[in-house]
């Protein structure tokens, strides 16, 4: 018995009766091919050709790393088959490892590009620069959101220079859109070089595990600077979630394409827009009574009023049926930024989070903030700010890595924010943090407090300035008793029962918001439970009057 040979594997059915392709006429009597049918014959072959030209072989490879083909990925993506604009395909494969089409997604049209690794690894040649040029002109043009799908291993050696041209031309174009339509890049494989730049100027980055980006490979890194580091440490989704570059790490592709389609859902098409508007069954007026729970168990608690709670829980409270989008979700936790909607309407949420380090801004969470804004800003999203924290997070390190220029960019767009603006206090609001966040003398159009605000120019530690003369008399009270001969620890607890009281004061004289409320700093105290109510019925009359357009402010120095 012979050993049997290695099945040849091959997309054609060998019981497939189909004929080979007429193009007859409908009606026609009889079909007789000739030199136009054999024009048209291969035409048709160019026209399939970026479909099928890639093999059996190498789609198994593609495969067999965990990903899809660029025309999987767009069926995933997309409402109806894609109108693909060049479907060049030249002797040299210029320009053919790169797909760029109109599609439907959600009903509304989007610009996409796409890498085909099975051709030339996805690389990019001078042809692809202009291609992607032209694509990112046409979205500027027309008003329509872009979505990357980037699977490259970077420029095309052999074409020299003129890969390096075609990023070039590439970035170019994507710079001068950046602000007028919203871009969403996906990373999808081992992408280096220009591979990591051109997607990381758009507005939104999303990363599945099991891929790379960065400036360089790991080869590279080996070779330069003689360090053995794997392509996970280096450039995988643990590494940019953390530093801000990846906006949303994703288990899969197949999860990063529905990131996009439900992303999409809170963008509008350009900077001339509101994003798109969505009726909900969720009544406006709804009592937010998890809220008083949540503030009730934690400030009832053997800790009172230092007692950390997560504001994820409260912004859930407040949207249309608690559904929310939180962005950079792996950074800065002490800091939320997120996408939800009130009574339909699309809003941002800025949120102190005192679950983590009581809500302080650090460099990381002052420079999420800042670029969240930035964003809301240009795409005519109103902000809600929700404050909670006990200020900048002081410190050796944070100064030395420039905490004062992070706060600077935070206040920058907090100030330069055009779209309606609310500020609720939560709780904590103390001293340059209160200063720097969205309240009326920065912008807002509505502050409004809960019952449990403690706003003042100092926390706890401010009863050392505001009775420094009692504290002083008291403290040399306790030293002449001590050296009189009385007996110490009843001094000294007589002297933690007196401190205890002073600051029992300083809270009820300062560390709350009758004052900010005598002196229009805020609006109205709120009830916890009527919280959603009041912010949807104020929304929806500034949006009402709000005029969607672009950004037309003065450039400034930093940004």
């Amino acid at each position: 018995m012979t050993k049997s040979a290695t099945p040849k594997v091959s997309l054609e059915n060998p019981f497939d009766t189909a004929r080979p392709q007429e193009f007859s006429v409908p009606g026609q009597a009889s079909y007789e091919p000739g030199l136009y049918e054999a024009s048209l014959q291969q035409g048709y072959d160019l026209i399939q050709r970026p479909r099928k030209a890639a093999g059996v072989r190498n789609i198994q490879r593609q495969h067999a790393k965990g990903r899809m083909t660029i025309w999987e990925r767009l069926s995933v993506l997309t409402d109806e088959e894609p109108t693909v604009l060049f479907q060049n395909w030249g002797k040299n494969l210029d320009g053919a490892s790169l797909v760029t089409a109109v599609v439907k997604i959600g009903g509304r049209d989007v610009a996409v590009y796409g890498h085909d690794f099975t051709v030339r690894a996805g690389s990019m040649d001078a042809t692809n620069g202009k291609k992607l040029a032209r694509l990112f002109e046409l979205a500027g043009k027309r008003r329509i959101p872009l979505v990357g799908l980037n699977d490259s291993a970077g420029a095309y050696v052999p074409a020299g220079v003129g890969g390096l041209d075609g990023y070039a031309e590439a970035f170019t174009a994507l710079r001068k859109i950046s602000g007028v339509v919203p871009s969403i890049m996906c990373m999808f494989g081992f992408n280096a070089g220009g591979g990591s730049y051109l997607p990381r100027q758009g507005s939104f980055l999303i990363q599945p595990n099991n891929t790379f980006f960065g400036l360089t490979g790991p080869g590279v890194v080996k070779s330069v600077l003689g360090e053995d580091v794997t392509p996970d440490e280096l450039g995988g989704p643990g590494v940019h979630s953390q530093s801000g570059v990846t906006d949303f790490v994703v288990p899969d592709e197949v999860a990063a394409l529905r990131k996009v389609r439900a992303l999409l859902n809170y963008l509008p098409s350009n900077n001339s827009e509101l994003a798109p508007f969505q009726p909900t069954s969720d009544p406006v007026d709804r009592k937010t009574w998890d809220i008083d729970i949540l503030l009730k168990k934690a400030f009832n608690s053997p800790s009172g009023f230092n007692t950390p709670l997560d504001i994820s829980i409260i912004i859930q409270q407040l949207c249309d049926h608690g559904d929310f989008m939180e962005v950079q979700p792996d950074r800065a936790r002490n800091t939320i930024t997120a996408l939800g909607r009130m009574g339909g309407n699309v809003v941002g949420f800025v949120a102190n989070n005192s679950a983590v380090a009581s809500g302080q801004i650090d460099i990381d969470a002052a420079y999420k903030n800042a670029r969240f804004i930035r964003f809301c800003n240009l795409y005519n999203i109103p902000v809600i700010f929700m404050e909670d924290t006990t200020g900048f997070l002081p410190g050796k390190e944070q100064e030395q890595n420039g905490i004062v220029q992070a706060g600077r960019a935070m206040l920058d767009a907090i100030i330069d924010l055009r779209t309606p603006r609310f500020l609720v206090i939560v709780r904590n609001a103390f001293g340059g943090a209160y200063a720097s966040y969205n309240n009326y003398p920065t912008g807002a159009d509505l502050v409004v407090a809960l019952p449990s605000t403690r706003a003042a120019v100092m926390g706890p530690a401010g009863v050392e300035f505001v009775y420094k003369e009692e504290l002083q008399k008291m403290r040399a009270e306790v030293s002449l008793r001590i050296a009189g001969g009385e007996d110490a620890a009843s001094v000294k607890a007589w002297q933690t029962e007196q401190e205890a009281a002073l600051k029992v004061r300083y809270e009820r004289e300062l560390m709350n918001p009758n004052e900010a409320l005598s002196l229009g700093s805020i609006s109205q105290i709120v009830m916890p439970c009527d919280l959603r109510a009041l912010l949807c019925k104020n929304m929806a009359f500034h949006l009402a009057h709000y005029v969607a357009e672009p950004f037309n402010g003065v450039q400034r120095e930093f940004h």
